[in-house]
């Protein structure tokens, strides 16, 4: 029998898969409790409290890998692996849920922010209001939303992969200079 080693690839594409699926179960779950419009800001915090452990494993694997040493640009790309992985996942999971489970979601979400504009503003001339609708309907739609979900990803992807590879970075040069 062979002996398998873990290759960084394998890393990245397992964690950003658990962390894209964990993120399917958070919307499941708003979905299923009616939230999907208006879900609590409790919901943000949790998926990113997950986002933030699943990369940093993912980084402290990438760690143990080489020997308990760890480059910066190594936890960046594997961080941004997995950020991409997982907003790859959201992408095909966002299009299934507006294609298959809930149609009229877009049309429905901006339903929901033009009460949100009206609440917010509520002194906003019909002509104003017209022209914040348009411009937003033109950054909805199946695409765009694909579009930021993975340009989201990413940023969060590599904010918290700077910050943990900062934290956890440990090079031989460190080790020879002390």
């Amino acid at each position: 029998m062979e002996n398998q080693t873990t290759t960084p690839k394998q890393i990245m594409l397992n964690y950003g898969l658990i962390l894209g699926f964990t993120g399917i179960l958070l919307n499941v779950a708003l979905f299923a409790m009616g939230k999907t419009y208006d879900p609590h800001w409790s919901m943000a915090i949790i998926g990113i409290a997950i986002t933030v452990a699943i990369i940093v494993l993912g980084i402290k694997k990438i760690k143990e890998l080489n020997g308990g040493f760890l480059s910066l640009g190594e936890a960046l790309k594997t961080g941004l692996g997995i950020a991409l992985i997982s907003g790859l996942v959201g992408v095909a999971y966002t299009l299934i849920f507006t294609n298959f489970i809930e149609p009229e979601y877009f049309t429905r979400m901006a339903d929901v922010q033009e009460q949100a504009m009206i609440e917010q503003y509520p002194n906003m001339s019909d002509e104003q209001l017209e022209t914040s609708l348009a411009m937003a309907s033109k950054m909805s739609g199946p695409v765009m939303a694909s579009a930021m979900n993975i340009i989201g990803s990413l940023f969060v992807g590599f904010i918290i992969s700077l910050i943990g590879g900062l934290i956890m970075k440990k090079t031989d040069e460190e080790i020879t200079s002390i």
